[in-house]
């Protein structure tokens, strides 16, 4: 068994070097989203590496601790992120990472959760077996950008755009505090479509802190009303879509369409390669055919945990969301957002 040291991420700055060079490191493992994980919700962030203490990181599988009584005290790699590779320079010794965090679950925690994108079925090591699986999509920028329009969909989404052009929509983009509210002004529309609650503002209060420039939230008006909005995190060469939402009574007028476009532009111009469109639900077949339409590759992300089979009375995070889907679609604003507030951390 090879020998593992647990680092705090958000104080060894080993870390943040380590992610500068890894070519597999994601907007996921950086110290900005571990610290908004930390400010919001609570969670304490940690680095298991095969690395001793004073020498520059060789590897790195970041977790956190989530103790909620209402699902459980579980280790998660990581929460709310739709993905999160253990970062080594091979497949053998990211699984013997995992192993090691399997070895941290005992009485006080009830299972690890791993979302590596590169570890499939198949692969199943020791107890760690996969739990749930997702589409995922990721779109090439390298292509000049009058052949990434030409990949869109001409129906669905080529003459949306062009329909929105025509309708003069206004696009905005930042991170100030007016855009905020408009856009969890929709976020908080969308999520009662979905019967959801939002997330608590100061998550993306907290995203905006830590991010600063590495945060974009872009919105489309039409007239002086906004109609859509997407929240983008810029990683090195990736631009990571993490969040969308909109008004359905004017879906018509095409304005997430034109949203992606004049991001995916933004993206070229600043020497992005990749644009990461993060994980969908298998049974959410709009969303999945939105992100092919767009051009992006699709393929699947399975997370895996240890132990397989844990017996647990608490309602998992999956059955939380689908109790209170119903009673999320009826309640009055404030109650939606404070249960939001409430019930997220419990999610992660």
């Amino acid at each position: 068994m090879i020998s593992a040291y647990c680092i705090d991420a958000l104080a060894d700055e080993r870390w943040e070097t380590f992610l500068s060079r890894h070519l597999k490191s994601s907007v996921f493992h950086t110290s900005a989203w571990l610290k908004a994980l930390q400010q919001t919700y609570g969670y304490k962030p940690a680095v298991l590496t095969t690395t001793p203490p004073g020498e520059p990181l060789a590897d790195g599988l970041v977790f956190c601790e989530v103790k909620s009584w209402i699902t459980g005290r579980r280790l998660v790699s990581l929460p709310f992120s739709d993905h999160c590779e253990p970062l080594s320079d091979s497949s053998d010794s990211a699984m013997k990472l995992l192993a090691r965090l399997g070895e941290h679950v005992s009485g006080e925690f009830s299972y690890a959760e791993a979302r590596p994108l590169e570890i499939h079925e198949g692969a199943a090591f020791g107890n760690w077996q996969p739990s749930s699986t997702f589409c995922f999509h990721l779109l090439s920028l390298d292509a000049p950008s009058d052949q990434l329009f030409r990949n869109f969909h001409k129906d669905c989404i080529q003459r949306k755009v062009r329909r929105a052009e025509r309708e003069d929509l206004r696009y905005e983009k930042g991170r100030s505090e007016q855009l905020l509210q408009l856009f969890y002004g929709l976020m908080l529309r969308t999520r009662r479509r979905q019967g959801l609650p939002p997330q608590p503002i100061e998550w993306f209060r907290n995203l905006i802190s830590c991010f600063g420039d590495n945060l974009t939230i872009h919105i489309a008006f039409k007239s002086d009303r906004e109609v859509a909005a997407i929240l983008t995190l810029s990683h090195k060469d990736t631009i990571t879509y993490k969040y969308g939402c909109s008004d359905e009574q004017f879906n018509q007028l095409g304005a997430t369409p034109f949203l992606f476009w004049r991001t995916i532009q933004e993206a070229k111009d600043n020497g992005m390669c990749k644009f990461d469109l993060g994980r969908s639900d298998m049974d959410n077949e709009g969303l999945i055919t939105f992100k092919g339409r767009l051009g992006a590759t699709r393929s699947t992300v399975t997370y895996w945990r240890y132990p397989s089979i844990r017996p647990n009375r608490r309602p998992g995070p999956g059955n939380l969301a689908r109790i209170g889907k119903y009673i999320f679609s009826k309640v009055p604003d404030t109650v939606l957002i404070e249960s939001g507030r409430l019930f997220y951390r419990h999610m992660g």
